[in-house]
């Protein structure tokens, strides 16, 4: 593959306006249940996009595999980098590991993680995502797992001082129905769903959408199944040399977001403002100098 850093996904995605007729039957075959649908046998994927395996065979050359099994062997691999549990990562990490400093060694992941999510970003869709967020009349709806949850806090925290109509759904997966009851059409839900990826964010998002909700993603650059269900996704850069993923990257598009909100409805927010720090005052938050 020529492009290591990209998904097999990403790869089908840049080369659609040069396919046959044939081959995009094939493409859309195998990004309709991906990554699933590329793991069995040439035959199979064949059949299951009604097409020949000569036209397997021709594609994933002309995607720059060196053959079937190059194309599948990638497949195998971004498969198990989805499922890696924390010690997995550590050792494939420390095995690998340069002599630098592990500030030096971090800092490196982590510029490399923001300029391939700042390439692959459209800007469309974080302008898009910035209009949706600062529509007043949409509710707005945060939810996060277990790591990611914090994340989805940290959103909701800010964006509830700068618009109203924002909740933060519990960490407790079982009461979502009732946060979903409240949903109305045209209602944003924000979910955060990085690798292992937790079942019950296919759920809400599948319930919500029923109730017209508009579904953003933050999912990493393989792609939570949620993220399927969604109008937008941010595929974020999120490995680091660690045992844990990365959410740098994530942060970084989320006050990207928080400003641009910010920005763009400053009049009202400049006002709820004033009246949270008139609120803050009256319950003596904050320690005052002197």
């Amino acid at each position: 593959m020529t492009t290591a850093s990209k998904t097999v996904s990403d790869v089908i995605h840049s080369h659609l306006g040069v396919l046959t007729r044939a081959e995009k039957q094939l493409a859309e075959s195998l990004l309709d249940n991906y990554p699933v649908s590329g793991l069995g046998s040439i035959t199979t994927i064949a059949e299951n996009a009604g097409v020949s395996t000569p036209t397997v065979v021709r594609m994933v050359q002309k995607l720059g595999f060196k053959g079937y099994p190059d194309f599948q062997a990638h497949l195998h691999q971004e498969v198990e980098a989805t499922i890696s549990n924390p010690i997995a990562k550590h050792d494939r990490w420390a095995q690998n590991a340069p002599g630098t400093h592990i500030l030096n060694r971090f800092a490196d992941a982590i510029m490399g993680n923001l300029r391939q999510t700042l390439t692959d970003l459209d800007t469309a869709t974080f302008d898009n995502v910035a209009a949706l967020l600062s529509d007043r009349k949409r509710g707005l709806y945060f939810a996060g797992g277990r790591i990611t949850g914090a994340l989805a806090e940290y959103f909701f925290t800010h964006m509830q001082v700068i618009r109203p109509a924002t909740t933060l759904l519990s960490s407790n997966s079982s009461s979502w129905p009732q946060y979903v009851l409240n949903m109305n059409a045209g209602d944003v839900l924000i979910i955060f769903d990085i690798r292992r990826y937790e079942q019950e964010m296919v759920s809400l998002a599948t319930a919500a959408r029923k109730r017209g909700a508009e579904i953003v993603v933050f999912t990493d650059q393989w792609g939570s199944p949620a993220a399927k269900l969604a109008k937008h996704a941010f595929r974020v850069r999120i490995e680091a040399p660690s045992a844990w993923d990365s959410s740098v990257v994530t942060l970084f598009i989320v006050e990207a977001l928080i400003e641009a909100v910010q920005n763009s409805t400053w009049d009202e927010t400049k006002e709820r403002m004033k009246t949270l720090e008139g609120l803050f005052e009256q319950t003596k938050l904050f320690r005052k100098p002197g």
